[in-house]
């Protein structure tokens, strides 16, 4: 992404100490706009309709409105937003929930700020981007398959899927061209019975595949 393109921000939060914070330190970036900030999950729609930000931080336990439920409110009415859940939580219910709704990214509270900063520039480039903590709880939870039907090269695809990369940076990774990234990515889809890729990166959160940021 060009160091010149500003990043539309939206955060949503009810605890006003987090919301303030994060504000103040994403405004330090010369890329970042915070362009408002809500305490509901309805409040921040209403200012979204009128930002139309590219990247929306939110918080999953709110009042009236849960983060989670109000994901797909703003993929229908701000479907050029970008979701990432921002949550004290690692529980996987919540992370699996999230996914499953549409959000492009979930991180966790207690991450650094440049992790803040790499899951915004992820997501608005198209991207997904889950931090190391909650990858972290998906593997201690055992929930990796005893019964893997995939190949470790095929993992290696997930990985690299779920971290948002495309065919070219896939084959560049891997060392092998775009059109053999393509077909594995075909492969998974046609051997998991999966349509989308949203769809594969949830089976790699619910089989403790981590993203590949390397």
């Amino acid at each position: 992404m060009s160091e010149h393109h500003v990043i539309k921000v939206l955060l949503i939060d009810n605890h006003p100490l987090v919301l303030d914070g994060l504000k103040a330190v994403l405004e330090t970036f010369g890329h970042i706009e915070v362009v408002g900030t809500a305490n509901l999950a309805q409040a921040g729609l209403a200012i979204g309709r009128q930002t139309r930000p590219q990247v929306v931080l939110m918080d999953i336990n709110m009042p009236k409105l849960s983060g989670i439920d109000a994901i797909e409110l703003f993929r229908k009415e701000l479907p050029e937003a970008h979701i990432v859940m921002l949550s004290m939580h690692d529980s996987r219910e919540y992370i699996s929930s999230s996914v499953m709704h549409g959000a492009s990214g979930y991180i966790l509270k207690d991450v650094s700020t440049d992790e803040i900063i790499t899951a915004i520039e992820t997501v608005a480039d198209g991207g997904k981007y889950f931090s190391s903590g909650v990858f972290d709880v998906l593997m201690e939870r055992g929930t990796q398959d005893q019964l893997d039907p995939l190949t470790p090269r095929e993992r290696d695809i997930l990985s690299l899927i779920v971290a948002g990369r495309s065919n070219r940076e896939i084959a560049e990774a891997l060392g092998i061209t775009s059109a053999t990234a393509e077909t594995h990515r075909k492969n998974l889809k046609k051997k998991l019975g999966i349509a989308t890729t949203a769809g594969l990166v949830r089976y790699a959160l619910d089989h403790g595949i981590a993203a590949k940021t390397g």
